[in-house]
């Protein structure tokens, strides 16, 4: 008995507990705080009990991780009296390692509108709890502004633009070497479960998860011994929370009236204009935000519960920005930056790392979620992945970069790629001639949406919304996000920026060539040619080697202005397709001085790409010559090239009334397409050509 005299220090990661004997004190490990529930959960500082514990939630978590403790501790203690000098004698200096348990608390569609990231107005102490026992970091920006490629990227550790998932809604097919990352973390011996979203772009294999749906959780595995990889992820806070009133209430029935907001007090993005209605869609966002808070307190609470918290790396993020126009679905701030705060116990924690209540400025991508999940559980990294680890043993150097891509989104093509330092935001945009606010069939049913337009039709935007309701965008943006949080003014012709300009405009370029960037291959194309290739991640891969570059520099000549006209009627001859569609783009782009290129273009109309043909097509329109161009569109909105149906549609819309001889084609576009975004451009270019108001889903 003499041993329980004596001061060991006991360690017991599957108890979590730290004691020294020799006073009974806990050294750390037991969490200090339980996580609020709706009627706890109050702005800025939870509410304390005279124990300075926070009270718990929801209510079936209420029993305290503390009376467990004292049971374990007690059962421990009686142990190892027991077995008195054995365990005085034979000291555990270096316990058998073990694998930390990881959970993902993941949601949609939410900014760092959080407490602890400085906002004001936030209500949600269970994940400012979390940062006040982890990490929060500041710099962290997902790789597009939509969920469904950005986690195609997440789950692969691939560049969605790499890999061909980077169109919204579309399906590809993997090769046969990229696993989605929790396939390595199984055959290293955990238990792995996701909870339920998946939204991948791709059949998901079926090793992936040992259960993948709205049950599945750690708690399910037969060994509670074995380390587990979790997944949860909120939907509460997806933008159909703030745009449907059902939703919204449904979402938020549990809040309290401390836990509501006044949509007078909030503070508006600039590029909105200032209306009740634009105010209660952000108040709705804060709102929903906090429900999440909740959900996010009943998870980490569950682990506290099963006395494996000090077992378990949490991790807690967002898949891109709030679900409200300019943000969701763009690669500004509002879209991008997302929060990322991660909790390791103590025992798991390398030096300089997880040290409580810090914050970390380093720039982190939501591709290195991958890589510094298998880091911290001791699994190699497959040498396909384009993230890094930033957690863990052996750590790359920091990232000098972000970059995000926005491409196809539902029904609308809009190329536009950017790099972010800590500093400054690059923005190229491929297709300048569009506008900003292209017609959507989804965002367009949002209330904010509809506030834009009311609000420009009334010529009262506030200039900064005045902005991004314009026709057209400019080739290059760049923002300093020092002194323009909201990315206001563009500073890509101010004279006293042009070597940040040059410098972000080389490393752009040079990703574009690092990455094979399968985006500036039109979506006909991709789909033709991934049927010899097997999977279009391979396209680029087994193309030769100058392909990339002669696509990227003919994509950049094709919004670079008129003085590059020469060369591009020459990469009108060249040999691959993707160059001469570029070509025949940037033909279209410059009217004014097209008029020699007539000829080459007729030409155009008859190559064995669809993407060539309906690229001549918009060429021939914007020079005012609709004989020839109709009678290729015509074809094309019945080819067998789906996405060849909808570029047509598109180059139909963008035309005006140069397009009513087609009004009967577009008609019968209206049902039975190989996919709805077909019918939603008809339908749209159909409304404005007729001044009708026809729904379509």
């Amino acid at each position: 008995m003499s041993s329980c005299k004596l001061g060991i220090r006991i360690t017991s990661r599957r108890f979590g507990i730290q004691t020294d004997e020799a006073t009974g004190g806990n050294r750390e490990a037991w969490p200090t705080k339980q996580f609020a529930t709706c009627k706890s959960a109050t702005r800025h500082a939870p509410e304390q009990t005279s124990e300075n514990t926070l009270i718990s939630g929801p209510a079936k978590y209420h029993q305290s991780g503390t009376q467990k403790m004292a049971k374990s501790i007690l059962t421990i203690l009686l142990t190892l009296c027991s077995i008195g000098s054995v365990f005085a004698e034979n000291p555990v200096v270096n316990p058998p390692a073990i694998k930390p348990n990881i959970i993902w608390i993941s949601c949609e569609d939410i900014s760092p509108h959080i407490g602890c990231y400085g906002d004001q107005d936030a209500i949600t102490p269970n994940i400012d709890s979390l940062a006040e026992q982890g990490v929060r970091y500041s710099n962290v920006y997902t790789t597009a502004g939509v969920c469904a490629p950005c986690r195609s990227a997440i789950i692969t550790g691939i560049y969605q633009s790499t890999l061909g998932t980077h169109h919204m809604r579309c399906d590809a097919k993997l090769p046969d070497f990229v696993k989605p990352f929790p396939k390595y973390l199984r055959d290293a011996g955990y238990y792995c479960t996701n909870n339920s979203k998946q939204d991948y772009q791709f059949k998901t294999p079926d090793d992936v998860w040992d259960e993948s749906s709205d049950q599945a959780h750690w708690k399910n595995r037969k060994d509670k011994a074995q380390p587990f990889f979790a997944v949860f992820n909120y939907t509460g806070c997806h933008e159909s929370g703030i745009a449907g009133e059902a939703k919204y209430k449904q979402v938020t029935k549990d809040l309290t009236a401390e836990q509501r907001q006044d949509p007078t007090k909030l503070t508006l993005p600039p590029y909105y204009p200032d209306t009740p209605i634009v105010r209660e869609d952000w108040k709705r966002n804060y709102e929903l935000i906090t429900a999440m808070d909740v959900w996010a307190g009943g998870l980490i609470q569950e682990l506290v519960e099963e006395g494996v918290y000090e077992e378990t790396i949490i991790m807690f993020w967002s898949d891109h920005g709030v679900g409200l126009p300019r943000a969701k679905r763009w690669l500004y701030d509002s879209g991008t930056h997302i929060p990322l705060v991660v909790r390791i116990p103590e025992s798991f924690r390398q030096p300089g790392q997880g040290t409580p209540g810090t914050v970390n400025d380093e720039l982190v991508s939501s591709l290195d979620f991958a890589p510094t999940v298998l880091n911290l559980a001791g699994v190699g990294l497959p040498d396909y992945f384009q993230g890094r680890a930033f957690l863990g043993k052996d750590l790359t150097a920091e990232r000098d970069y972000v970059y995000g891509a926005r491409d196809r989104m539902d029904e609308r093509y809009d190329i536009i790629r950017a790099v972010r330092d800590k500093r400054f935001r690059y923005i190229r945009n491929y297709e300048p001639f569009k506008p900003y606010y292209q017609y959507m069939n989804t965002p367009e049913k949002g209330a904010t949406m509809k506030e834009l337009r009311r609000v420009q039709a009334e010529g009262h935007l506030p200039a900064a919304a005045a902005l991004f309701m314009a026709e057209s965008k400019p080739p290059e943006e760049l923002y300093d996000l020092q002194s323009d949080p909201h990315e206001i003014d563009n500073l890509a012709t101010d004279i006293n920026y042009q070597q940040v300009l040059d410098k972000m405009r080389k490393v752009h370029l040079q990703w574009v060539l690092d990455t094979r960037d399968i985006g500036l291959i039109p979506e006909s194309e991709i789909q033709r040619r991934e049927k010899q290739t097997a999977a279009r991640y391979n396209i680029l891969l087994n193309s030769p080697p100058d392909l990339v570059k002669r696509i990227r520099n003919v994509a950049n000549l094709a919004v670079g202005g008129s003085e590059h006209f020469t060369d591009l009627v020459r990469a009108l001859e060249d040999e691959d397709a993707v160059v001469r569609y570029w070509a025949a783009i940037g033909i279209g782009n410059m009217p004014e001085v097209a008029a020699p290129a007539q000829a080459k273009l007729r030409h155009a109309l008859e190559d064995e790409a669809p993407c060539v043909r309906i690229a001549a097509a918009r060429a021939m329109l914007k020079l005012e010559l609709p004989e020839p161009a109709l009678g290729v569109l015509k074809e094309e909105l019945k080819s067998n090239h789906e996405w060849g149906r909808l570029r047509a549609a598109i180059v139909l819309g963008e035309a005006g009334e140069l397009a009513r001889p087609l009004i009967p084609e577009m008609q019968e576009c209206l049902a039975n397409q190989p996919n709805k975004y077909i019918t939603r451009v008809a339908n749209r270019t159909l409304n404005v050509l007729l001044g009708t108001d026809n729904k379509v889903k």
